[in-house]
């Protein structure tokens, strides 16, 4: 069943009057309760905790800057606000002035916090309880004041009212597997709406900002032309890649003249990667194989990797670096590519379930520049040897597949997708690039290297 759209109110223009009342009106929107169980249905809880995230979240919203209006009659047909204390009262607006964020249904809004924190949170802008014309500059404020929205006492106590990542998306061999399904087999076609014609779903590096959209081919081409000159991919090196999303970098190594193996657990990126190889010529240089990297075998002379590590989880760190040793052959070289975060914002998410892990990557994890660093060092002979930032090109390069899937929504609607998962993923590519914008996360390439005659593991040993 489609969901129906909300009639949504016009945004309120900028004030310095920080007390001014508007009146908004929301409807709820009717939403797939079977597709959509957590978003369909606001969740039940104690008045107590509900008027205990209402005075937290209100006191935080109110010291950023920001223009934040809590309103709306909503579900429970009583029109209320917060005053800066959190308390029910008077309309009122919030925050310091900045990006305006409009709640429509202040009662849902507060009770998915108070229930699911952040996820809560993120589940409230897919069932349209609030709303924002600028929500990348709006989720640039928030992560930039991470740190600090919630309590330093509280954030002592997360392990106590933090939701835990669940069993099932643990990243076994078969939960990997799984994991990599929910994403990336979604439809090859979807992501053709909103990716350039080298089909790369990873950072581009640009030669100058901003971007625009026909300078995103070559800026993919400049990425991975300084991956493979890191792991030193030429005629007859032969080359594992680890993540072959749609085929780009396969082809690219493979007209150097090296010779490719490339590993994927995405069955629809393998289809659609065969058939690239094919169309450029490449069927004997490039083999690209349904399989899980702990079950590779061979030594390599160079290995690459883009942007994968992300999905490999904490758990499994010592075991994807004690891979990467062991098909490694001497002197071989090994290029990543990954996302990371600041290592103290790491430790305090690690274990727990977010709305990116819920809804877009199950069982990941970013990691740090210094978790990786260390992880190397302590169960492999590899070694950092060279790491480059790029956060500000990931920014630009979200940017426009934010602003290309939202010019495809149309189509996006033909494939099958509801409103839901299109607001769902507005919601991804924007929090993500607010990200990048606000320093949370960054991107680093990395080079690995291990000294002459480095002795390789007995066995990997990976944990079932």
């Amino acid at each position: 069943m489609a969901a129906r759209t909300a009639r949504p109110a016009p945004l309120p223009a900028h004030s310095a009057e920080r007390n001014a009342v508007t009146t908004y009106a929301f409807e709820p929107p009717a939403l797939d309760r079977e597709r959509w169980p957590d978003v369909a249905v606001v969740p039940q809880c104690s008045a107590a905790r509900r008027a205990v995230a209402a005075a937290l979240v209100g006191r935080a919203l109110d010291r950023l800057p920001l223009r934040v209006v809590l309103a709306g009659t909503g579900r429970s047909g009583a029109c209320e606000q917060l005053d800066r204390a959190g308390r029910s009262g008077r309309q009122r607006q919030l925050g310091r002035g900045g990006p305006l964020l409009i709640v429509r249904d202040t009662d849902a809004f507060m009770r998915r916090i108070a229930v699911g924190g952040l996820i809560g949170f993120g589940e409230s802008y897919m069932a349209r309880e609030w709303e924002s014309e600028d929500l990348v500059g709006v989720l640039s404020v928030l992560a930039k004041h991470a740190a600090t929205l919630v309590p330093a006492p509280l954030q002592r106590l997360r392990g106590l009212w933090a939701t835990r990542q669940p069993e099932a998306q643990r990243n076994t061999l078969t939960g990997a597997r799984a994991n990599i399904h929910r994403h990336y087999d979604l439809s090859n076609d979807l992501f053709g709406l909103f990716l350039d014609e080298t089909l790369s779903y990873s950072s581009a590096l640009f030669d100058d900002h901003p971007a625009t959209w026909d300078d995103l081919p070559t800026a993919q081409h400049r990425k991975i032309d300084r991956l493979l000159d890191l792991c030193g991919a030429g005629p007859g090196v032969k080359l594992l890649e680890i993540g072959t999303g749609w085929g780009e970098l396969a082809i690219r190594a493979a007209a150097r003249g090296a010779v490719v193996h490339s590993v994927t657990l995405s069955a629809e990126q393998q289809a659609l990667a065969r058939e690239r190889v094919r169309a450029a010529g490449n069927d004997d240089r490039v083999r690209i194989e349904l399989c899980d990297y702990r079950q590779v075998t061979g030594r390599y002379d160079a290995i690459v990797s883009v942007e994968m590590i992300e999905a490999v989880g904490a758990e499994y760190w010592p075991v994807y670096f004690r891979t990467l040793e062991a098909r490694l052959a001497p002197g071989g070289r090994v290029a990543l590519q990954a996302i990371t975060m600041p290592h103290e914002r790491m430790l305090a998410s690690a274990g727990t379930h977010t709305w990116i892990q819920k809804y877009i990557f199950p069982g990941g994890l970013i990691p740090s520049v210094q978790a990786i660093e260390e992880t190397a060092a302590a169960h492999t002979s590899l070694r950092v040897t060279s790491c480059e930032g790029y956060g500000p090109h990931y920014a630009e390069t979200l940017r426009l597949w934010r602003q290309r899937f939202t010019q495809q929504a149309a189509h996006v609607d033909t494939l099958g997708f509801d409103s839901t998962f299109r607001r769902m993923w507005t919601f991804y590519l924007a929090y993500s690039e607010a990200g990048f914008r606000s320093r949370y996360l960054d991107l680093h390439q990395f080079l690995l290297t291990a000294p002459p005659k480095a002795a390789l593991p007995a066995q990997i040993g990976v944990p079932r």
